[in-house]
């Protein structure tokens, strides 16, 4: 469920009719609702509660970064996984605990590792011996001793996106399992690391719990022959994942669905569980309003180019992700037809082929479920602008992150003296 329904024949925001935002703001825009974060927040927070004993709950902050959706995540009791010190800097401007912060990633910096230390975060999730000596070398030094887990790459596919799964042996993600207990009790003993459990995620998207059950039926597997080998374990890390629907009928699991299977598995484990959602929180919070710049006649069907772009929404340009496309004012014709955005690359395709409402030259549409993976994959390709955001609370709205355009950009740049 989400807050994006029409009233009077016009798509709103909650109260909000998104031509208003269009018309303040411009387009293309991302519009965020505050009513759904929040719904879908409780709904994930409430399901984990209800059936496991105080779950630690991390917002996988690469998913929707913006500054806004971190603060109204941190009122709802939210922590944050980051994978990078900007990340880490934006949960911690949010008001989110040092100590609620995971610290993620395959490729953390000497310089990352360090800040992260300095600002107590919570815990380090280790991808490798390598990065475990560092770490546990680095808090030595300054007196201090790191909490962390140790990633297991568990060789599970996830079954989804070749792009986005991260549990299959091939993948860079994650120590080998068969080597990780091993790896567990060479790190264990290094003074300035509290090396106190594991941690796993095969992917995101996922449709299916299956998978997930085997990667986690796999992970307490490997705690019992790591507690045997007499080390303490306390926390499991289990990651995020879970689907949302971007097509009205794709079917995915609920919250209630995934927290019965993760107490089904984990219910002897005597740990404290930890989660890190992301899109099943941000996804359908979020959508990016677009304006046709023109219909062009096609072979096969009208080219509908608008002005929202593969570098303001990367995902079907990468993953031909489908994302549901709406007029905002819909005249009740349907057409069939490619909707194309205006960048110099043939990858610069929302949909070929698709059934949508007919629409004209300067008609508003929407993107739906782009509240994730969408404003933060965005770039400047082709010296366009950075696509900007706002978000709806009831009836009132406001920027949350501006058009930064190209003339600032190019302010930024400098040409060398022998240039000249």
């Amino acid at each position: 469920m989400d807050h994006f329904a029409f009233t009077d024949g016009v798509l709103h925001a909650e109260q909000v009719p998104l031509p208003a935002i269009a018309e303040a703001v411009g387009t293309p825009v991302y519009v965020y609702s505050r009513a759904t974060l929040t719904r879908h927040a409780r709904v994930f927070r409430d399901a984990l509660t209800s059936a496991l004993d105080k779950p630690h709950i991390a917002f996988a902050v690469k998913s929707n970064p913006n500054l806004a959706v971190l603060k109204l995540l941190a009122k709802e009791g939210y922590g944050a996984d980051v994978v990078s010190g900007g990340e880490m800097e934006r949960a911690l401007a949010a008001g989110i605990p040092a100590e609620g912060i995971v610290f993620s990633g395959v490729g953390k910096t000497t310089a990352e590792l360090v800040r992260g230390l300095e600002a107590g975060i919570g815990q380090f999730n280790l991808e490798s011996e390598e990065e475990g000596i560092e770490l546990a070398a680095l808090a030595t030094a300054r007196g201090l001793t790191a909490p962390a887990v140790l990633r297991v790459n568990p060789d599970v596919d996830a079954g989804t996106h070749g792009k986005i799964s991260t549990g299959k042996a091939e993948n860079k993600f994650g120590v080998p399992y068969d080597r990780a207990a091993a790896m567990f009790g060479r790190l264990a003993v290094l003074p300035g690391l509290n090396l106190r459990g594991l941690a796993v995620h095969i992917g995101s998207q996922l449709s299916k719990l299956d998978p997930m059950e085997a990667a986690f039926a796999r992970l307490g597997d490997l705690m019992h022959t790591i507690r045997a080998a007499g080390h303490e374990v306390s926390h499991m890390d289990l990651g995020g994942g879970v689907g949302v629907p971007y097509k009205a009928d794709d079917v995915f699991p609920s919250p209630e669905d995934y927290a019965t299977m993760v107490a089904r598995v984990t219910g002897n484990w005597g740990v404290t569980l930890m989660f890190e959602p992301g899109r099943i929180i941000s996804g359908n919070s979020g959508v990016l309003l677009t304006q046709v710049v023109r219909v062009k006649p096609g072979v096969t069907s009208p080219f509908v180019i608008v002005d929202a772009a593969m570098n303001d929404l990367a995902r079907p340009a990468l993953y031909d992700a489908w994302h549901d496309f709406l007029a905002v004012t819909p005249s009740g014709e349907r057409t069939t037809a490619h909707i194309v955005g205006p960048i110099c690359e043939s990858s610069d395709t929302f949909a070929m082929g698709r059934d949508i409402d007919t629409v004209q030259a300067g008609d508003l549409a929407v993107f739906r479920t782009a509240g994730a993976y969408g404003a933060t994959m965005a770039n400047t390709y082709n010296s366009r602008a950075l696509v900007p955001e706002v978000m709806v609370d009831g009836d009132k709205w406001a920027v949350v992150a501006q058009r930064i355009d190209p003339a600032a950009i190019l302010a930024a740049e400098r040409v060398p003296d022998w240039l000249e």
